[in-house]
C-alpha cells in the first residue's frame, strides 16, 4: 500500500506498493512510479514519466515529460532535469527530449542535467555538476561542464 500525504496533489497515475509521496508533491496524470519509492516534499512529476522501484527523489526536484528513471536511483535535493533543448517563451516543441537515468545511478544535490542525456548504470554525478553529455556506466562526474574524474569498481 502506498502513502500519499494529505497535502500532495496526485492525479490518476500508477504508484507502486510501499511508495511514499510527501507534502506539496504534484504528480500528473499518467505518471508511473514504482514500488518502495520516496518522493520527498515539493517535487513535481509530469505525466510522461516512468520511475522504477526503490528510487529516492529528494525535495525540490521536477521530473519533466520524457524522463525515464531506472531502479535503485538516488536523486538529490534540487536536481534540475531539463527536456527542451531550445526553450523559448510560448514556443513549444512537438515532443520533448527526455533524460534517461539508468539503474543504481546517483545524482548529487543541485546538479543540472540537459535534455537527451543518459546517465549510465551505477554512475555518480557530483553535487552542482552540469551534465551536458552522456555519462558512462560507473563513471563519477563533477564540474561545469561535468567531466569524468574516475570510474567505480
Amino acid at each position: 500500500m502506498s502513502f500519499i500525504h494529505s497535502l500532495a496533489d496526485v492525479s490518476e497515475c500508477t504508484l507502486g506498493a510501499g511508495t511514499k509521496v510527501w507534502q506539496f508533491v504534484v504528480i500528473l496524470k499518467g505518471a508511473i512510479v514504482g514500488e518502495n519509492c520516496n518522493i520527498c516534499a515539493q517535487c513535481l512529476i509530469e505525466g510522461d514519466v516512468i520511475i522504477g522501484d526503490n528510487v529516492t527523489v529528494k525535495s525540490g526536484v521536477q521530473v519533466w515529460d520524457g524522463t525515464r528513471i531506472g531502479n535503485n536511483v538516488f536523486i538529490g535535493p534540487n536536481v534540475t532535469f531539463t527536456n527542451d533543448p531550445f526553450p523559448r517563451s510560448k514556443e513549444y516543441p512537438d515532443s520533448f527530449t527526455g533524460i534517461t537515468v539508468c539503474d543504481s545511478a546517483s545524482i548529487g544535490a543541485n546538479a543540472t542535467v540537459l535534455p537527451g542525456v543518459t546517465i549510465g548504470a551505477s554512475a555518480m554525478v557530483g553535487a552542482g555538476a552540469v551534465v551536458t553529455k552522456d555519462v558512462p556506466p560507473k563513471a563519477v562526474v563533477v564540474g561545469n561542464p561535468a567531466k569524468i574524474i574516475r570510474f567505480l569498481e
